[in-house]
């Protein structure tokens, strides 16, 4: 067996087992006959565990035999050729059999084509890389904690299967986007994780805090999926595909270059931090993250302070290159990190609870991560992300019995902690002010309200008028009008 035959055996084996894992339970809850909670327990467990051993072979295979970047392509989703602009074309010719130029036949056909970039292709493509490797290792480790942890902590719950259904969803969007090769890739792994994390914010679903909280998840992740969504298109359009490898140019990560100009970098990096920002809670999209926090505690610590919420800061070192192109871009990257670090910290100190506190102390370290990577301290921010994900995992599944501890603490000395306070010293007014902003959460809430998540559903809900009148012309009836009962329930929730 070649070395190319076992990284594409392994790789292989690297993303079947979450999708193995999705089918197994999905299928499983679908059918009448449900499997026990320690079943479930002990095929998450081995699929994961085999998974992170893939990994960590692949690992080693890349540092013994020097490589920096392996590659795989399942298959081509859409492969429109140029053949019929230019059948004469040798470059054309080498289009129509393999899809995409590589190495040579690349510059021979960058400079033989001038129409080059009228080949356009959707492609499942998987990289194996410095950035992707690690970040593939974090979330196997993690997800098998996180696992064994939920064994016991979801114990006799009610929606114990859909937990660990919607945890597999989770895992695999998670690992098709950390070895995303292609743009279309990266986002399919993308609207797994969201779709995942919306639904496990509502997971209490008999009540309606969590319902409601959900619905500005789902907001939120909706209008940056949408800034993603034309990001994709426009780098479609500039480079005629939307392979990471085609649009650093030369070199692999993180030394890569992209080919385009300073103000196309601008514009597609635009999109994409707010793609990242949406993702990762970043202002303004800072508000819906304690919210989030209205999940189980497994999903709170594996989502938004380990995984998930890094999520917008690993496209964001990703597509580093672009950010080179210009120093505009690259400043906003610092500015929008800074920001965001300085604003959790200051709505942080401020939390009575220990998950929102929790929270916002996970968006502060990814306000700095974001800066990193805005100074172009790409291996640093890396490192930052794995340590603060492990360090934020750790600390979220010990909450739950942190209160507990300090309640044994305060019977073991006889009494509570004593706090002074000094009512009669002078508080100043910027104090106050500060104060105040803080503890609304610097009112980001009211304005994502008012400038995200109204704007959605009042569109869906002139969507659902238009389809309720069309189907009554085609039935040859009166349209029927949505009673106020539906939606005041769509409000509260």
């Amino acid at each position: 067996m070649t070395m190319q035959s076992l990284y594409q055996f392994l790789g292989t084996v690297v993303v079947l087992c979450p999708t193995l894992l999705f089918a197994v339970l999905a299928l499983a809850s679908l059918s009448s006959r449900s499997l026990s909670e320690s079943l479930i327990s002990r095929i998450t467990q081995t699929l994961v565990s085999i998974g992170l051993a893939a990994s960590c072979v692949i690992l080693g295979a890349m540092l013994i035999h020097g490589e920096r970047t392996v590659t795989m392509v399942p298959w081509t989703w859409v492969e429109l050729s140029d053949a019929v602009a230019h059948p004469e074309s040798p470059a054309t010719a080498h289009h129509s059999t393999t899809g995409i130029p590589h190495g040579e036949h690349a510059e021979h056909a960058s400079e033989s084509d001038p129409l080059r970039h009228t080949h356009f292709h959707f492609e499942v493509k998987f990289v194996f890389d410095r950035l992707s490797v690690p970040f593939v290792l974090l979330s196997f480790l993690l997800c098998s904690t996180i696992g064994a942890f939920a064994r016991s902590y979801m114990h006799r719950e009610p929606g114990y299967r859909r937990f660990f259904v919607l945890f597999s969803i989770f895992l695999l969007g998670m690992i098709v986007s950390a070895l995303a090769g292609s743009i279309e890739t990266l986002f399919a792994g993308w609207e797994l994780v969201g779709l995942s994390s919306a639904l496990l914010v509502a997971f209490y679903q008999e009540r309606m805090g969590p319902v409601r909280n959900s619905l500005r998840v789902w907001g939120v992740y909706r209008f940056a999926d949408a800034a993603f969504l034309v990001a994709a298109i426009t780098l479609h359009r500039l480079t005629g595909e939307g392979d990471f490898a085609g649009l650093m140019g030369s070199g692999d990560w993180p030394i890569g270059q992209a080919s385009m100009t300073p103000l196309q970098a601008l514009f597609v990096g635009s999109l994409l931090l707010v793609a990242a920002a949406g993702k990762s809670a970043l202002i303004p999209f800072s508000g819906w993250l304690p919210r989030a926090m209205e999940g189980p505690t497994p999903s709170s610590a594996i989502f938004y302070g380990a995984l998930s919420v890094h999520l917008g800061v690993y496209l964001l070192l990703r597509i580093s290159p672009i950010l080179e192109l210009s120093w505009a871009l690259s400043a906003l990257v610092v500015v929008l990190g800074l920001l965001t670090a300085s604003y959790a910290a200051l709505a942080g100190s401020v939390q009575t609870d220990i998950k929102s506190s929790l929270s916002f102390a996970s968006l502060t370290q990814v306000g700095l991560i974001v800066a990193e990577v805005g100074c172009g301290l790409r291996y640093v921010a890396l490192v930052h992300l794995l340590g603060h994900a492990c360090l934020r995992t750790l600390q979220l599944v010990r909450a739950p019995s942190l209160l507990l501890d300090y309640q044994r603490l305060e019977n073991a000395v006889g009494g509570s902690r004593s706090v002074e306070n000094d009512s009669n010293s002078a508080t100043s007014p910027w104090r106050l002010m500060l104060y105040r902003f803080a503890y609304a959460r610097g009112y980001l809430d009211p304005l994502l309200d008012r400038w995200v998540i109204a704007p959605f559903l009042a569109a869906f809900r002139q969507f659902d008028r238009w389809e309720r009148r069309w189907t009554g012309f085609l039935e040859g009836r009166q349209p029927r009008t949505p009673s106020a009962a539906p939606d005041q329930g769509g409000d509260h929730a």
